[in-house]
């Protein structure tokens, strides 16, 4: 008897569910890694490889390899890069502050991850309300998204010591600054023509949003 080929459907759907169970195995394990502290170091050395797997996910579920995609990629890396660069040097944008070591290596005082981190989240926000008509809207429901999922993060970030605040004080500044930055990326993507759905995104974004969320719990912040 001849074997029947697996569908491509059915591949593709078998590959979908093999990454969420990779990105839920990733979160859950840092979660239960950075709220013990006999183990917090080692899974805070961990934490670009982590921000990296999510970016290898993304791109291995991206369907609009166009010429439009590597420079919006580009933008969202250098944009948020650049302005964490202003924030860093001036205190304009997001308040007072300095970045910690566990991000990695820095370039101007500012880890390069960082830059990655702006591509995922907006990534990842724009491609959840890329059905939205409208480019002024989706652009600002998006950015909004990217704001609220930094007033989650920040506490646990701060007690991670990812970046720390002048006076331990996150300032209002910087989520007015965020929503700002983010809104700007967010009209470069929804102007870049390129396929905008991604299969993994929403699953992805849950899971980090939940991720941050546990840890403020755990964490006690």
């Amino acid at each position: 008897m001849h074997k029947v080929a697996p569908s491509p459907e059915k591949s593709r759907i078998t590959k979908l569910t093999v990454a969420k169970i990779i990105i839920v195995a990733l979160h859950l394990v840092g979660i239960i890694g950075l709220s013990l502290p006999e183990y917090q170091d080692l899974f805070l050395m961990l934490t670009p490889a982590q921000l990296l797997s999510s970016l290898l996910i993304i791109l291995v579920f991206h369907r609009g390899w166009t010429d439009a995609f590597p420079v919006f990629a580009a933008a969202a890396f250098w944009i948020g890069f650049g302005s964490e660069i202003i924030g860093i040097h001036t205190g304009y944008l997001y308040g007072d502050y300095v970045y910690g070591p566990t991000l990695g290596p820095k370039l101007w005082e500012v880890p390069i991850i960082i830059g990655v981190n702006w591509f995922i989240l907006s990534y990842l926000t724009g491609t959840i309300f890329h059905k939205v008509t409208n480019d002024f809207y989706a652009a600002l429901l998006a950015a909004i998204a990217m704001t609220s999922l930094d007033y989650i993060m920040e506490p646990v970030a701060v007690a991670l010591d990812f970046w720390a605040w002048k006076f331990d004080i996150i300032p209002m500044e910087n989520y007015v600054g965020w929503l700002g930055v983010s809104f700007l990326i967010q009209l470069i993507y929804r102007k870049a023509n390129f396929e905008k759905s991604n299969p993994i995104a929403a699953f992805l974004l849950t899971t980090m949003i939940l991720f941050f969320a546990i840890l403020n719990f755990t964490l006690g912040v």
